[in-house]
């Protein structure tokens, strides 16, 4: 009997063992690859109603319409518009201008080729919305070549003026 027992014991064990085991892999986060713009726009009804991660860095303004708000995310190929609650918007603080870069993003959501809630455009309502990494202020420097092409085209430009006012004379 203490055989027998050692053994039920010893397998309830080992599968609550295993259990434990698939809970945690189970708990473990899982990342889908993201998917660019070209492919969701190329293959737009393969992927239209389903889920899928974007990533890219948030352009121009957030706009706040509710609850809602609509961003635009720019992968460098193109941009997709992103329906997103509100409150996953308010961790974007910077956005992408000629004068800065914008956050970096990983939205995740439903793909819409043609979203009948937002008047046919395509789109995706953004369930998770991750910031990647941080934008900011992007200074440009004078290029000295076209910096020195002007100053010599302006020398140039008062020797014709010179010499233009001396013939009339």
């Amino acid at each position: 009997m203490g055989n027998l027992q050692s053994k039920v014991i010893t397998k309830g064990l080992g599968l609550a063992s295993l259990c434990l085991a698939f809970c945690a892999l189970s708990l473990t986060p899982v990342y889908a690859q993201p998917v660019s713009s070209t492919e969701l726009i190329k293959n737009s009804r393969l992927y239209d109603g389903k889920v899928v991660v974007y990533t890219g860095e948030v352009i121009g303004d957030v706009m706040a319409r509710g609850e809602y708000a609509w961003i635009n995310v720019n992968d460098g190929a193109d941009a997709i518009g992103v329906w997103t609650p509100l409150s996953l918007s308010s961790q974007i603080m910077n956005r992408g201008s000629y004068k800065s870069l914008g956050d970096w993003v990983e939205v995740t959501g439903v793909f819409h080729r043609s979203c009948g809630q937002h008047g046919g455009d395509l789109d995706i309502h953004a369930q998770f919305l991750r910031k990647v990494s941080a934008g900011g202020r992007t200074f440009e420097r004078l290029n000295a070549g076209k910096k020195n092409l002007v100053f010599i085209l302006a020398g140039v430009l008062c020797l014709v003026l010179i010499l233009q006012l001396l013939k009339t004379k």
